[in-house]
């Protein structure tokens, strides 16, 4: 019997070479190369003749000619996710959900499902890690009673074709694309040209039929999706779940998103009754002290369109001969040229100090506004004095030490009034041109302004 042929697929970028190599020729990505056989019989020639193409073919025209119109949306019923969404699901859209396994991607699809379903929209939720009976124990599980989404236990790519388009549903749901086969293709599930055909098919399908389609992902352990990145291309909307399994919190992050907003994020809460979404998620970044205490500050710090209060504390500490500097949720080099500002602007040396600083609640910041905030928490652990009751600051800091504006800082400064901050340290540029009722705003222009007025405030 002839031995079967073999090719090797880089599972970054879909490279295909004939022997195996250390790094792929296409993405110079190291150790990617996954051994696959090469199907010798010509069935997978012109498999995609005689499929419907995504639009009739049109002639050239003028693109301020062309008739456009607002998508329509239709709310899933948890509005954490539609925010993320951009509002809602889209007809024809494709959305790909990724996490870690066991954070909550099948509940929460599962509980949109229902959702959609109860508003009148027709669903069918395919499993492939699952049986129907599985599906049925969460629903009994999360209080779902009496669902009526349509449930569907299969793997196979052309059986799962045939009964979208037997049964027209408006929300087809495919948990996980992994799991999902062509027999077209000879390889396993789960490898590289299996994930990349199997999810070009069913865009395919969603744009030609205007059904909605929700994809559900593997991730690697590095945290990124797993399969080719060309899948992160072809669907609408890419989603992340965040969030630590052994925290009641998760997170639901747009990296990709063509209906909607980017970096826009959801916070939902795990029940016993399933996800349910976070109306004040500043609460879970900000620790409860009765009084002020010594190195800590609150950030305002956008997260999408969302405001988001977050605190900031610092525990400076007398440190050997070779000190440490050590940040959770923020930029460990940038921690290190804060420091260096703070020394050379403003006098405060931490030379012979190990510095920690730390996001509470485990959230990620990743934009400049928080140096402010990190450096005046600093100057508090340092000097062992508390910052003032209700206090908070944000801001970028440059290496000549000026105080740079951060984006819609009206909007931060509106959402700390609401919830009750009365005292502000700002850029100069961001001072607000009306008076915001219950704050007094203060604005400064350097680093060593903002040091010496949190002195004189405290």
């Amino acid at each position: 019997m002839a031995k079967e042929k073999t090719q090797y697929t880089c599972t970054d970028c879909g490279g295909i070479t004939p022997k195996w190599l250390g790094k792929c020729p296409s993405c110079n990505a190291w150790n990617t190369l996954v051994e696959s056989t090469v199907d010798s019989s010509g069935t997978t020639k012109n498999r995609y003749a005689g499929m419907a193409a995504l639009a009739p073919a049109s002639e050239v025209a003028i693109l301020c000619d062309i008739e456009a119109q607002d998508v329509a949306r239709t709310p899933t019923g948890q509005e954490e996710l539609d925010r993320v969404l951009g509002g809602g699901m889209v007809q024809g859209g494709v959305v790909l959900i990724g996490g870690d396994p066991g954070i909550g991607k099948s509940t929460l699809i599962l509980q949109a499902m229902d959702g959609l379903q109860r508003s009148g929209m027709s669903t069918l939720y395919v499993t492939g890690e699952e049986s129907a009976a599985q599906v049925a124990l969460r629903s009994r599980r999360l209080g779902l009673d009496h669902s009526q989404v349509q449930v569907l236990a299969e793997t196979q790519l052309e059986k799962i074709l045939a009964t979208v388009d037997k049964l027209q549903p408006a929300v087809v749901v495919m948990d996980s694309i992994q799991t999902v086969y062509s027999d077209q293709l000879t390889s396993a599930p789960g490898s590289v040209a299996q994930v990349r055909e199997c999810a070009s098919h069913l865009t395919r399908m969603a744009k030609s039929s205007g059904t909605a389609v929700v994809l559900v992902g593997h991730v690697t352990k590095e945290g990124a999706l797993a399969g080719p990145r060309v899948l992160e291309h072809m669907v609408d909307t890419v989603l992340y779940f965040e969030g630590d399994t052994h925290s009641t919190y998760r997170l639901v992050r747009a990296i990709k998103n063509r209906f909607g907003a980017v970096n826009e994020i959801g916070v939902f809460a795990m029940t016993e009754k399933g996800l349910k979404g976070v109306s004040n998620p500043s609460a879970i970044f900000l620790s409860q002290h009765a009084e002020p205490v010594p190195g800590s500050c609150v950030l305002v710090t956008l997260e999408g369109t969302r405001p988001l209060l977050v605190e900031i504390q610092a525990l400076v500490d007398s440190g050997g001969p070779s000190p440490r500097r050590l940040s959770v949720g923020l930029d460990r080099d940038r921690l290190a040229m804060l420091l260096a500002v703070l020394h050379r602007h403003a006098g405060v040396a931490c030379m012979d100090q190990d510095v920690f600083v730390n996001a509470v609640g485990g959230v990620r910041i990743s934009e400049p506004a928080a140096d402010l905030a990190v450096m005046l928490s600093i100057q508090s652990s340092l000097r062992g004095k508390p910052l003032p009751q209700g206090f908070i600051a944000f801001g970028e800091v440059g290496l000549a030490g000026e105080v740079r504006p951060a984006p819609r800082g009206q909007e931060r400064l509106k959402e700390a009034a609401k919830l009750g901050f009365t005292v502000a340290v700002i850029p100069k540029a961001n001072a607000p041109k009306k008076p915001i009722p219950g704050m007094t705003v203060h604005a400064v222009e350097r680093v060593d302004e903002a040091i010496g007025l949190v002195r004189e405030l405290g």
